[in-house]
């Protein structure tokens, strides 16, 4: 059976820490092999990505991996993260370079993800199994399709075990990103990131930041039906499980789903794979 995985984002509200128990307990049931928890920009949430994890690991039981940014940090930071990371018993971690945020002018002493994480295994060796980020439709910040290879190649090659794609929803975008990494020697698993569409207007400015691209005839069938929610939940969750069916009987190793600490818009996906 294919392997699941779930990422959620750390709450801030009373109310928001209740959507997630609520979510985590609903998704509990699906058995992921781990969950991932993001970061904020410039280390807004920090301390709410590692509050999270506690949580996700002592409260729902599972296997919870914090995203981490080398961006606007020192390495003695970092240091101490993966120290707090390994205590609370963390043995996954998503190293990724993250954004800068507007108005801050200091990268931090890691500039590349590669460069994260060659660090976290000097620091702590085969400690934590290290995912990474992939860009099957290019990096947004990439105007070289062929270097944006070679920069994730460096990832792997710096010690990472596997990867995560950005969402899309051209399977051949994945296909074809994979094909080409494998040419050049990436072994790893690659685990497509899913994104549930639920709120397409939602969707579509996310889309514009990160560079996903939203295929014109899903877009203009979205538009067609308007304000009528129900449509749109029940089209989307045909689209995505489709997009996840050919993924997997194409060798996709994993599916991991975003979900916006959401649990309807990825169980409903989940019930027409049969899960």
């Amino acid at each position: 059976m294919t392997a699941l995985s779930f990422e959620f984002y750390p709450p801030k509200t009373d109310e928001q820490r209740a959507q997630l128990d609520r979510t985590a307990g609903k998704l509990a049931s699906y058995a992921p092999e781990y969950v991932s928890c993001t970061f904020g920009a410039g280390g807004s949430t920090l301390s709410y990505t590692s509050e999270t994890v506690r949580h996700l690991k002592q409260h729902h039981g599972f296997e919870a991996a914090p995203h981490l940014s080398c961006v606007g940090g020192s390495r003695e930071e970092i240091r101490e993260l993966l120290k707090l990371y390994r205590a609370i018993g963390c043995r996954r971690i998503v190293a990724l370079r993250g954004d800068l945020p507007s108005g801050m002018g200091h990268p931090g002493d890691l500039r590349y993800a590669s460069e994260l994480i060659a660090f976290i295994r000097a620091e702590h060796g085969d400690a934590f199994h290290i995912e990474v980020g992939a860009y099957p439709e290019t990096h947004p910040q990439s105007d070289d399709a062929l270097r944006d290879l070679t920069y994730f190649k460096a990832k792997i090659d710096a010690g990472a075990d596997a990867a995560i794609t950005q969402y899309f929803y051209n399977a051949d975008a994945y296909f074809h990103f994979v094909d080409a990494v494998r040419k050049l020697g990436v072994q790893v698993p690659i685990v497509p990131g899913i994104m549930p569409i639920s709120n397409f207007s939602q969707l579509r400015r996310f889309s514009e930041q990160c560079g996903a691209e939203i295929p014109r005839w899903i877009g203009k069938r979205m538009q067609a039906y308007g304000d009528d929610a129900e449509s749109v939940r029940a089209f989307g969750a045909e689209v995505v499980a489709q997009l996840c069916e050919r993924l997997v009987a194409g060798g996709a190793p994993g599916l991991h789903f975003y979900t916006l600490n959401l649990a309807k818009p990825t169980t409903q996906v989940l019930k027409l794979l049969g899960r």
